[in-house]
């Protein structure tokens, strides 16, 4: 299984979760851990996602930051083994 991932910045507003996971849903990756917070407006999401079904992570990638710049948060993500030796002590 590859995972991927997903963070998710910015001020809080109705939808940023729906659509995120409308994404998500549509393209056939499946969410393994979810965890959200808003913290005097500001919303922050992480996300843990299954990405063995798809084509391209950079696509994905892309995808993302755009869905976030059209709702107004910053979307990134992160392949697991990066995530991993970057926060490795």
């Amino acid at each position: 299984m590859k995972k991927t991932i997903i963070t998710v910045v910015g001020k809080d507003g109705v939808g940023i979760i729906a659509k995120i996971c409308t994404y998500l849903a549509n393209n056939h990756i499946n969410i393994e851990d979810i965890s959200q917070t808003i913290v005097q407006g500001y919303f922050n999401m992480m996300m843990i996602v299954d990405t063995t079904h798809i084509d391209s992570f950079d696509q994905l990638s892309a995808d993302l930051e755009a869905l976030g710049k059209e709702i107004g948060v910053q979307v990134k993500c992160q392949r697991e083994e990066i995530f991993n030796m970057m926060h490795r002590i």
